[in-house]
């Protein structure tokens, strides 16, 4: 029987490990609800029953601070560092290597504090319970934890009591760099002013100088309240039977506790009697607007993603954290009736809601922001008059203490960590093949189709690869814009409201991005190309199609003003996108000049984009914008030059075959002969064991002459912390030694970089990652330090080279990757791998079983051949805050 139907025959009443349960009901989204409460602590429980085998713990408490010392943020961090059963440092870090997860990690939000985590594994499952349980319940708050994961004085250099004194804390840096981003700033500012009165009017993620003024005490005394069962939500999700969940969680956690009253709940806000600044509007609301907003929520109930039950937790916790009903919120179509009812009895249903809480609504806030070029300046010298205050009040004998505890936190992150008391899988805990997914090759219209049946729940997904390969090489940095923009500015007889309705009343979305796919077999091999996407529910296939009939053949290039719009939105979400994925950007840079598929992802999405889209954003006259949009389309939206992909339910498969036949008909007067531009372009069928002429086949770009060079480029930002990459290319994916360096780059971030960077320097992250491309890289993210972080990466390699790491280290990096290769495929991407750059499921298997065979001395080997000083060539970003020394160094190129 499924799990669904399993959870239906519980009921109310009915008392479970220390449970009571209160009700059982079938809300929509395929899924069985069960409710309990917990009778000792009056703990609440919600578990989905659901067939997915991608099962989910969440357990969440109302975290409502009083302060901005930023206490439940730096709480999260430090229950996270070792608990009493598992009180090795860090159980959490080091679980990730120990498990098959497919995710884990916690949240501080307003007002909730949550900690989730999901496998598809059921042993896996009760290991990471038991993790999670002991660390929030039970964490040992010991005082060097605090110091490291929230704030410390200590000497630059903890090794000598010479160098100035300076605040240290991963919290403190994470939310320096999450403060530079100016977005982050007004949202915030918007909170604390318009609910002014309790926990809102505070910065529960830290304010980087007020999380100077927390004790450790204050953090345990947070703790002691907050963290009880008393006031706690517990969520679980997926096909793994309940009564196991119930046991464990009241077996190692819920019997040692009694009933406490919380007291955390939040009051109402007293409404303002007057607005702060008042500003109008009128408002009307368009039949088609509604129903496009409610075939969006029929869209989202039907598409199945992989992280389901993440944001079935997430979805339910806002509303559940203030006592609503979780499973009211579960019973989606019943909403919508009621709404429709509504809007039958009353016209003007939606218009009464904007008139009482919008227009009538006295409790009203208008905030401004505006650029301050000082405001760097004044942020540092604030800090630096904090550091000076505490600094002063210090005696002989505090100075002596704090250099004496900074090497003692130093000598206990340099300690070889026994982890032994925690919980793991064994490598013989994973499967060994892969499960196969069956694709169908044919054509429509002459164009090559790879055809894909899935259970998708009446959805039918589209893609389309068109090749970029005819396109003049002066027109490339336009590309991304194109790409962002041809589906924003009208079509056929639509202005560009039009489609936008049409969009959100036909489809899941459309959208067109830029694709560059290395070869698997020759490093200076790779294909570039845009992809279309969309999805639909099958009753709406001939309206997508349509819709990107209409795109390829009569887009509209008229509208500057529109254009304008479109660019300063563009333009400001990659500026701003720079302080949350900074190390994206470093790494993309560090390896422009290793390899030419690099070099084109520095030029479709790295600084090189960021940089060109804010000079056109400030162009006066974009009307030679315009005019070079039409000459992309007629290369890129060429019928010659694509091939499909579509992933539907096997009774709609020919349907959708036949729809698509028609798009090719329809827009085959886009087909025009054009030569390639490049004379290096090699043609390959997708499936090397196709029979020629049957598959898609990759036109392939080969650059014989690519000469990859050595280049270190610091990029001076207006932010207070780094992020640092150096990149070392290497070998493509089907190369032998491929598979040691994924195992290398896993072992080396758990092993060595992040006790070096996150530990020690205190930056949010750090780590190695293996690309597909064939690029090695390392990176920090948002790092206090620079030049330490590029010799920590040194250091790695080393340490890898020596080979003092056993066979445990080996095997734990293994599972981490295999929890990454094994990581759920909804219906809507299976067979993408093999679409967009050829890997089939043969030459996955091949992967699987290097990834198996990885030995120490491989380990040691490819460490010693591809990282090693001179082997092979690097390169290398920073990007930060002024810095004196790469400035100095005439072998970095300042931007």
């Amino acid at each position: 029987t499924s799990a669904r139907e399993r959870a239906l025959h519980y009921q109310a009443g009915q008392k479970i490990h220390g449970f009571t349960v209160k009700e059982v009901t079938v809300p929509d989204l395929f899924l069985t609800a069960v409710k309990l409460t917990h009778d000792k602590t009056g703990a609440q429980y919600l578990h989905a029953a659901r067939d997915d085998s991608n099962n989910l713990f969440s357990v969440q408490f109302r975290t409502t601070p009083m302060d901005s010392t930023g206490v439940p943020h730096i709480l999260e961090h430090t229950v996270l560092c070792g608990s009493e059963k598992y009180p090795c440092r860090d159980p959490f870090f080091k679980m990730l290597n120990r498990s098959l997860s497919t995710f884990m990690n916690a949240f501080t939000a307003s007002d909730y504090t949550m900690y989730p985590f999901s496998t598809q594994n059921g042993k896996d499952f009760q290991n990471l319970l038991s993790v999670y349980l002991d660390a929030v319940f039970f964490p040992c708050l010991r005082e060097q934890d605090f110091w490291q994961e929230g704030w410390r004085l200590e000497h630059e250099n903890p090794t000598d009591s010479k160098t100035p004194l300076v605040f240290k804390g991963v919290v403190f840096n994470e939310m320096k760099g999450a403060f530079s981003d100016n977005e982050r700033l007004y949202a915030q500012h918007l909170q604390n002013k318009l609910l002014p009165d309790h926990t809102y009017s505070v910065v529960s993620g830290g304010e980087p100088l007020a999380i100077l003024d927390l004790s450790w005490e204050q953090l345990k005394q947070f703790h002691a309240t907050h963290y009880h069962p008393s006031n706690a939500r517990f969520f679980t999700y997926g096909d793994l039977p309940l009564e196991q969940h119930l046991k464990q969680i009241e077996e190692e956690a819920l019997s040692k506790f009694d009933r406490t009253e919380p007291n955390t709940q939040v009051p109402p806000q007293p409404h303002w009697s007057t607005p702060v600044i008042v500003v109008r509007r009128r408002n009307g609301f368009e039949e088609e607007r509604i129903e496009a907003l409610l075939h969006k929520i029929e869209i989202q109930m039907k598409h199945q993603s992989t992280s389901f039950g993440l944001a079935l937790a997430s979805y339910i916790a806002s509303c559940w954290n203030h006592d609503g009903d979780p499973v009211e919120l579960l019973q989606i179509n019943d909403s919508v009736t009621k709404f429709r009812q509504a809007l039958k009895e009353n016209p003007r249903f939606l218009q009464d809601k904007v008139q009482h809480y919008f227009k009538e609504n006295t409790h009203r806030l208008t905030l401004s922001m505006s650029p301050d070029e000082a405001y760097r300046d004044n942020q540092a010298k604030a800090e630096e008059e904090k550091l000076q205050t505490k600094i002063q009040t210090l005696s002989d004998s505090n100075r002596k203490e704090i250099y004496e505890k900074g090497l003692e936190l130093l000598a206990s992150q340099s300690k070889t960590q026994d982890a032994s008391c925690l919980p793991a899988l064994k490598v013989s805990d994973i499967e060994p093949t892969i499960p196969v997914t069956p694709v169908q090759l044919g054509s429509a219209g002459g164009v090559p189709v790879q055809y894909c049946e899935q259970p998708t729940n009446g959805m039918v997904y589209f893609r389309a690869m068109c090749s970029l390969n005819t396109l003049p090489e002066e027109l490339r940095l336009y590309v991304p814009l194109f790409c962002s923009v041809i589906t924003k500015m009208g079509c056929g007889s639509l202005d560009y409201r039009q489609q936008a309705q049409q969009k959100e009343l036909r489809t899941g979305g459309m959208s067109v991005s830029t694709q560059v796919t290395s070869d698997s077999t020759q490093m200076d091999m790779y294909e570039q190309g845009v992809v279309l996407f969309s999805s639909c529910l099958e009753r709406n296939l001939p309206h997508m199609f349509q819709l990107w009939s209409d795109t390829f053949n009569s887009p509209h290039f008229d509208d500057e003003e529109r254009l304008r719009v479109l660019v300063m939105m563009s333009a400001q979400e990659l500026a701003n996108g720079i302080s949350y994925s900074g190390h994206m950007y470093a790494m993309t840079r560090a390896g422009r000049m290793l390899s030419p598929a690099g070099d084109l992802h520095e030029t479709f999405g790295g600084l090189e984009q960021v940089k060109f889209m804010k000079r056109i954003a400030e162009m006066p006259d974009l009307s030679q914008v315009l005019r070079t949009l039409p000459r992309i389309k007629k290369h890129i939206f060429n019928p010659e030059h694509m091939r499909c992909a579509i992933n539907a339910t096997p009774q709609k498969m020919s349907d959708a075959a036949g729809k698509l036949d028609d798009f090719m008909r329809d827009i085959a007067a886009n087909r025009r002969e054009r030569k390639s531009i490049r004379p290096n372009i090699v043609e390959r069928p997708l499936d090397p064991l196709a029979v020629p002429g049957s598959g898609p086949s990759r036109k392939l770009i080969s650059e014989p002459k690519f000469q990859p060079c050595q280049m270190k480029t610091f990029f001076p930002m207006p932010f207070p912390v780094n992020f640092v990459s150096e990149c070392i290319r290497t070998v493509p994916f089907a190369h032998q030694d491929y598979a040691s360096l994924c195992v290398l780059a896993r072992m080396m971030t758990a092993k060595f970089l992040h006790g070096e960077i996150r530990e020690k320097g205190g930056a949010y992250g750090g780590g190695a990652r293996m690309g597909a491309g064939g690029l090695f890289s390392f990176y920090s993210y948002r790092d206090p330090n620079s030049v330490q972080t590029l010799s920590a990466f040194r250091k790695g390699v080393d340490w890898a080279k020596s080979g003092t790491f056993t066979q445990q280290d080996i095997d734990e990096a293994k599972l981490s990757i295999f929890s990454a290769v094994d990581s759920p495929v909804a219906p809507s991407d299976k067979g993408m791998g093999r679409f967009f750059s050829g890997i089939t499921d043969e030459m996955k298997q091949g992967h699987r079983e290097r990834l198996f065979a990885v030995s120490h001395n491989n380990l040691v080997d490819v460490a010693g051949r591809y990282l090693g000083i001179g082997q092979r060539t690097s390169g290398f970003a920073v990007l930060g805050p002024e810095n004196e020394t790469l400035k100095k160094d005439p072998s970095w190129i300042v931007k």
